[in-house]
């Protein structure tokens, strides 16, 4: 199955969940790609004592997973060029998302 995930957030425990389930839906044979949007655009680096949210998104990208990245809300934050472990995107690339996916999914 193709899964899209949006992810809106970079509170700690839920962005860590979306990570995690991305994981483990490759680990599962799925194809996943996941998008990030509004604060969730800083979830690259994000580390917690208990929720690590980088590290869950490193094994999601070595793992074969797709990672995109809003420009939009990059560049209003000024982390356009600060993003290191996916292409920078466009809504554009947020709906093909989801006409590509089976089955999208929010965080």
């Amino acid at each position: 199955m193709k899964i899209g995930i949006i992810i809106e957030t970079k509170e700690f425990e839920k962005a860590w969940n979306a990570f995690r389930f991305a994981v483990t839906a490759i680990k599962q044979g799925h194809e996943v790609k996941v998008f990030l949007m509004g604060e969730a655009v800083e979830c690259e680096g994000l580390t917690h004592e208990k929720y690590n949210v980088d590290e869950q998104l490193h094994k999601f990208v070595d793992a074969g997973g797709e990672l995109l990245a809003c420009g939009t809300c990059l560049k209003s934050r000024k982390l356009e060029n600060s993003v290191e472990v996916c292409p920078i995107s466009t809504m554009v690339d947020c709906v093909n998302m989801v006409t590509w996916a089976d089955k999208t999914i929010t965080f």
